[in-house]
């Protein structure tokens, strides 16, 4: 797992295999949701990009503004060559620890997976306090941020409910993808569902979790 907290090893991995991969959830399974919480006008930072389908897919449905980072070189070239015949989307090297971004410069955030693989480094505990408090840096007055990860709210929920900053939590879940197209998912079984965080700026309602 140490792993995927380390610069070196997504370098590695994707000049070894430049080929799409979605950690957790393609787009749609977590649609329904994104458009709950997110406009297709809004200007939106995809945080720990890789070379996932996501913004692309994003793309597809209308979303109209969609920056991408990742802390990879290696990704960030390969997805600016892949897509260059799509301004839209636009793609820069950096670190959701450090965000080279003016503050309120972001309507919404998704980070699918990008959360747990910070978790996986060292300092991990500081690193996520950067994360949150520089991702509420750059999110409007009334900005979402929309993490989809694998940790159960028991653990994760103590990483994001921080009145520093400035955000209500809600929790979803999503099915995970299975292989059969015959099997039920059971909700309440945490090994066969993801997490959906949703950190809502601005007092915005707070729903029921489903």
């Amino acid at each position: 797992m140490a792993q995927y907290g380390k610069t070196a090893y997504w370098d590695e991995r994707y000049t070894k295999d430049p080929e799409p991969f979605d950690w957790y959830q393609r787009y749609s399974g977590i649609r329904d949701l994104v458009a709950q919480y997110i406009k297709k006008e809004d200007n939106l930072l995809v945080a720990g990009c890789g070379n996932s389908r996501l913004s692309e897919d994003l793309y597809e449905d209308g979303y109209s503004s969609i920056a991408n980072i990742d802390i990879s070189r290696v990704v960030i070239d390969q997805m600016s060559d892949k897509y260059k015949e799509k301004p839209a989307l636009t793609w820069q090297q950096m670190n959701v620890c450090s965000l080279e971004f003016p503050d309120e410069s972001y309507d919404a955030v998704i980070g699918k997976a990008t959360m747990d693989a910070v978790l996986c480094g060292e300092g991990s505990t500081a690193n996520v306090a950067k994360m949150c408090s520089e991702v509420s840096r750059v999110l409007n007055a009334n900005g979402v941020f929309f993490i989809v990860s694998y940790g159960v709210p028991d653990n994760r929920l103590n990483y994001l409910e921080n009145d520093d900053y400035g955000w209500s939590v809600t929790v979803h879940t999503v099915p995970k993808p299975t292989v059969s197209a015959t099997a039920v998912p059971d909700t309440k079984d945490a090994n066969s569902v993801h997490y959906i965080y949703v950190c809502q700026k601005g007092g915005g309602v707070k729903l029921e979790e489903n």
